[in-house]
């Protein structure tokens, strides 16, 4: 298991903390994702052996939160 914040400066209310953590956890492999809208960050627990990192900000940016850095 892999576990990793990252900063998401789209963040900017209670829907955009729902989306993210609903779409990333429909993610096979991610054990957990859990949104922060006032630090603008999102920590990930997930599987490599199952969905990689590029996967995961893949998905993100896709859903119009792509990760800062």
């Amino acid at each position: 298991m892999t576990i990793k914040t990252v900063t998401i400066p789209k963040i900017s209310c209670g829907h955009c903390i729902g989306t993210i953590e609903r779409e990333l956890g429909e993610l096979k492999g991610i054990n957990s994702a859990m949104a922060n809208k006032d630090n603008k960050t999102v920590a990930i627990d997930w599987d490599e052996t199952i969905v990689s990192w590029e996967q995961i900000t893949t998905l993100l940016e896709e859903i119009g939160f792509p990760v800062e850095g």
